[in-house]
């Protein structure tokens, strides 16, 4: 619930604006707006109201400035659960209404944080009336006697009860917790369902808490009753302690889901309870795992769960709020191939299985029934104030800055890798004519920013802040752009840019100065002026002081700041008066502080007065130094009194505006932080004098700009704006490089971070930072840069060699199997090794299975110019090259207009073919999969098919017989070669065999009975080439036996085949 103030008021005084050296603009709409905006009470809960409403809070502060402080009977309420009205005049300033107030279920619990609960009187803990209502179904007469004496028992004033709106009225003098307790809100539900029993018999529906549990039960059990949170208890035992005990005796099936609807809360649960009547426990060991349920990520359902034998109901599991976001996971490893799998039961139900991180920040949770996927954000400026991640915020705070940064000009200077890529390291280049169209642009990206609805107060305050900081970037380093014609007037310079940093010095310190006079009462007139010389608004302070007949005082103010004659004048009366011996006690202490102040002793004027240090350091100009100082001279002045410890420390704005907690400050050492506008004061004062590495350091860390340690977005920006108008330079800041880049990495903007990468400050002692840190971006989130092609595109256009991605995209896709698509990228990038060696085990077979030869083609003719760098090229991709080119030879014979190639020399070649491809077998060994084989038995068939299928014109029978021998000597199965030896015998040949095989005969032994002696050899020799056969296939088909062990039966078998 939050006030629109756009609406009632001007927009931020931060937008466009002029300069102006006598006006002061403190006073404006925007002013007012801002002041408004820091005390008013918060209330975001969309269930609570107040009355009156925040937006008429806010229009009458307009009206009436200090009604916030005077809130008639303010009344604060929860819809369906009742209000409380607080009497007399209410101070609601600054009070968070979320916390403070909490209705729940006949109940009001006003500061629940009793550390926090002011003394009785003072805020919200005073006198009151509550009212509540009760959801009962029906009440009766003795339902008011109890709830009066549940009144008087918590020394409250019962007032009335309504039966018909249900509506207990009762006065407290001060608050904590009141309403109905455990025991009274169960006596008057017994009550009532004993009164309704005789007139309507109703089964009860059980009311049952997130974890399945009974609230009102468990608020018997033994932690009730030691003041601890039963259901908290509760759940951490089921997380504990799993499978611990399981109850026989369960009634009830729970379902945990969010379509709960009311009536279920109002009424009771009247069966059993484990908690009263605790039945026989027995210790189970794990169940095996009947089936896995998956779901889909992408959805906004329940997980995926793993039913488990013989389980009938689902557990009883504990719905816990985590902190995080919702995000939605369109693919991740588990949901490609391995979400349908039955995993082992282990893997969930063992207590060691730990919470971990997968790839790209993917949190994996698991417990006894569940396992979850959730993606963890490193970022927080990118999260809305219900902690949500806001595509907008992600757009504003990383793209739209970086794109602007791609359009300032740059320089780019070409750096050698290890001999064979370039990368192009950038920088840069601006000038200060130019700084101030920079800020602005900076500004305007941060106010659009602001403008996202939903942030939180702190990521406010920091944005806020980093507008003052553009701004006082401008100030102080940019320049003028100067008429060639006009001669500039180079001693006014110095003036101007004081003038325009006392401006930003008014606005960055005029909310603290309305803050502090919104808590003054009317009385404290005088400490009204103090406070606006503070912030230097003299228009304003002279007014008031006018307006009240001090005309003297006003006199003075018009003059404050002004000739050091008038300071001098002043100065000399105070020392006047104290040498006489003047009673300053008929002075009011708060008109001698600004008679002091006015005279230019800025610490008498303090005394104990804390202040900050925006404020000192603006006194100090305005009011002690001359007023014709540089801005050198009134920084090094505060530099020296901050040594001594006579200024207040510049300290970070998330401490100065108190956005983090007092225990965040307490525990982290923050007396060597400042604030990033301090170092921005330091550099302008030590220009041209050099800057030391160590300031440098702490000025561009995180902290000195915002208390996130992990937040370097904006500040890099800065640096490269500084470092490029020549301030300073320093090629020492990689800390701050690398942040940004793990915040970039952190929301998937890959293509930014090796953008960051490139602008890295290069070095000659460690040249190869900027090639190492981008492959490791490459090969790491490969997944995110590879899925988006505006990203890839992005990367290729930055100059970063396409090798580097191949092999990235190579690795990737062989980690998941995708052997194909690593080949490619591996042949992309020239890991010709690699590539090889999927070829051969991975890919080759598949694709010739399939028919696509001219694929394997056309990857092994990519890999033949570089088959020098291959290992065993003849035994693995060359053997498909030498198949083909085989095939063609042998097919090509036959055509009548190609040259005639013998038969003799046909048989060798396909010979040579064939112990290589036995040699592959044996090398390659237990490395090719059954389909590799096959494809070779497959190739040694075809090649043996052409070989027979050669009618041999003009050759002997010798090479006849040597081609018979060829064939067997080939990888193919032994049921094929009998196949072989039909086809080449002639078709009379055929005839007789066939004649022969009816009268018991075998069909070659016919054929050698009865021709001539050629015929007879051919027998002969074809069952020699059978034994031969079988001897070999014996030995080949055996692949336990090693490679050196196969090659001595080979010579075994020859050296009997010679004899």
């Amino acid at each position: 619930m939050g006030v629109d103030l756009d609406s009632l008021v001007a927009e931020s005084r931060f937008k466009k604006r002029k300069v102006t050296l006598g006006g002061n603009n403190c006073s404006s709409p925007s002013s007012i707006s801002h002041n408004i905006q820091t005390f008013l009470p918060t209330l975001r809960a969309s269930d609570y109201f107040t009355e009156p409403s925040l937006t008429e809070l806010t229009k009458r502060e307009l009206m009436d400035p200090g009604h916030s402080q005077r809130v008639q009977n303010f009344t604060v309420g929860r819809y369906g659960y009742g209000k409380v009205k607080f009497f007399g005049e209410t101070d609601v300033r600054w009070l968070d209404l979320d916390q403070i107030i909490k209705f729940k279920r006949h109940e009001i619990i006003v500061y629940e944080d009793e550390t926090c609960k002011p003394v009785i009187g003072q805020g919200l803990n005073k006198p009151a009336e509550v009212t509540l209502l009760l959801q009962i179904k029906s009440l009766k007469s003795q339902v008011l006697e109890k709830l009066k004496v549940s009144a008087e028992r918590q020394g409250a004033e019962f007032i009335s009860f309504n039966s018909d709106k249900k509506e207990w009225k009762f006065t407290v003098q001060h608050f904590s917790r009141f309403g109905l307790s455990d025991n009274e809100e169960e006596d008057i539900a017994m009550d009532d369902a004993n009164s309704d029993s005789d007139s309507e018999v109703q089964e009860p529906i059980p009311m049952l808490d997130s974890d399945g549990s009974d609230p009102h039960l468990l608020s018997h059990s033994l932690p009730s009753h030691l003041g601890l949170d039963p259901i908290r208890m509760k759940e951490m035992q089921m997380v504990m302690f799993p499978n611990e005990e399981e109850y026989e005796d369960q009634e009830q099936e729970q379902e945990l889901n969010e379509s709960f609807s009311l009536s279920h809360h109002k009424q009771k649960q009247h069966a059993r309870s484990p908690y009263h009547h605790p039945s026989r426990t027995i210790r189970k060991t794990p169940l095996p795992l009947l089936e896995y349920n998956p779901t889909n990520f992408g959805s906004t359902t329940q997980p995926g769960s793993i039913l488990l034998t013989q389980q009938k109901k689902p557990l009883p599991l504990a719905i816990t709020k985590v902190q995080g976001f919702k995000i939605e996971i369109t693919e991740t490893p588990v949901t490609k191939n391995y979400s349908r799998n039955i995993v082992d039961a282990g893997l969930f139900m063992s207590k060691s299985f730990a919470i971990s991180f997968g790839p790209n920040n993917l949190l994996l949770n698991s417990n006894s029934s569940i396992i979850t996927l959730q993606k963890i954000p490193t970022d927080n400026i990118v999260k809305d104030e219900n902690n949500k991640i806001r595509e907008e915020l992600i757009e504003s705070c990383f793209d739209s800055p970086l794109k602007f940064h791609k359009e300032i000009t740059h320089e780019t200077k070409k750096v050698v890798i290890d001999n064979d890529y370039k990368i192009n390291i950038q920088k840069l280049v601006t000038n200060r004519v130019s700084l101030s169209h920079i800020c602005r642009t900076y500004i305007s990206i941060i106010e659009k920013q602001l403008e996202v609805s939903g942030i939180s107060a702190k990521s406010r305050v920091m944005l806020m802040h980093q507008v003052l900081i553009w701004e006082l970037i401008k100030v102080l380093f940019s320049s003028r752009e100067t008429n060639t014609q006009i001669n500039p007037d180079i001693e006014s310079l110095p003036l101007i840019r004081r003038a325009e940093f006392s401006y930003w010095l008014q606005e960055s310190v005029c909310h603290r100065v309305q803050d502090e006079i919104s808590s003054l009462n009317e009385s404290h007139d005088l400490k009204h002026l103090f406070l606006l010389l503070t912030g230097r608004q003299l228009d304003t302070a002279v007014e008031v002081s006018a307006s009240r007949g001090d005309v003297r005082l006003a006199c003075l103010l018009s003059q404050a700041g002004g000739s050091t004659v008038n300071r001098t004048d002043l100065a000399r009366q105070l020392t006047l008066w104290k040498t006489n011996g003047l009673d300053f006690d008929f002075i009011e202490s708060d008109r001698i502080k600004i008679f002091e102040l006015l005279a230019g002793n800025v610490h008498g004027a303090l005394c104990e007065t804390e202040i900050d240090w925006k404020r000192f350091l603006g006194l100090l100009m305005w009011y002690q130094l001359p007023p014709d100082s540089n801005l050198p001279t009134i920084f090094h002045t505060y530099h020296n009194l901050l040594q001594s410890n006579r200024a207040p420390y510049p300290v970070p704005v998330y401490i100065d505006e108190g956005v983090v907690e007092n225990s965040w400050i307490t525990t982290t050492s923050t007396n060597d932080r400042f604030d990033l506008a301090y170092y921005l004061m330091i550099l302008h004062g030590s220009e041209g004098e050099g800057v030391d590495l160590g300031i440098l350091k702490s000025m561009f860390s995180a902290f000195a700009s915002t208390y996130d340690p992990l937040d370097h977005h904006m500040i890099w920006h800065q640096r490269a704006v500084l470092e490029a108008v020549g301030v300073f330079s320093c090629d020492d800041l990689h800390v701050l490089d690398m942040g940004f880049v793990a915040q970039l990495l952190a929301v998937g903007y890959c293509h930014w971070a090796i953008y960051v990468v490139v602008h890295m400050s290069y070095r000659e002692d460690y040249p190869y930072l900027q090639s190492r840190v981008i492959r490791e971006i490459l090969f790491q989130y490969c997944e995110t840069w590879s899925g988006q092609e505006s990203q890839r595109k992005f990367i290729e256009d930055l100059g970063i060699p396409s090798d580097w991605l191949h092999e990235a995209l190579a690795v990737y896709h062989g980690y998941y199997g995708n052997s194909l698509n690593a080949l490619e990228h591996y042949l992309g990038c020239g890991f010709w090794q690699k590539a090889h060696l999927i070829f051969v085990t991975s890919v080759s077979h598949s694709l010739f299975l399939s028919g696509k030869h001219s694929e394997i083609w056309r990857v092994v003719s990519s890999m033949e110019d570089h088959k020098s760098e291959i290992e065993n090229w003849d035994v693995g991709a060359g053997i498909y090259m030498t198949f083909y080119t085989l095939r063609t030879s042998l097919e090509e014979d036959d055509d009548t207009m190609t040259e005639h190639v013998p038969l003799k020399k046909k048989n060798d070649e396909c010979k040579e073919f064939f112990s290589r491809l036995k040699e592959s077998l044996a090398v390659w060994d237990n490395r090719l999969p059954i389909d590799a084989r096959m494809v070779y038995a497959k190739m040694g068939e075809e090649i043996s098919d052409l070989l027979v299928a050669d009618p041999g014109e003009g050759s002997t029978i010798e090479d006849k017989l040597e081609c018979f021998s060829t064939i067997f000597d080939s990888p193919i199965p032994d049921d094929l070669l009998s196949c072989h030896l039909q086809n080449k015998t002639t078709p009379e040949q055929q005839n007789r065999g066939s004649s022969s095989s009816t009268s018991g005969k075998p069909a070659l032994q016919g054929v050698g009975d009865g021709d001539s002696g050629d015929a007879s050899s051919l027998v002969v020799a074809c069952r020699r080439l059978f034994k031969q056969r079988a001897n070999l296939g014996f030995i080949i088909s055996n692949r336990s036996v090693s490679v050196a062990k196969g090659e001595e039966e080979r010579r075994r078998v020859k050296k009997r085949d010679g004899r």
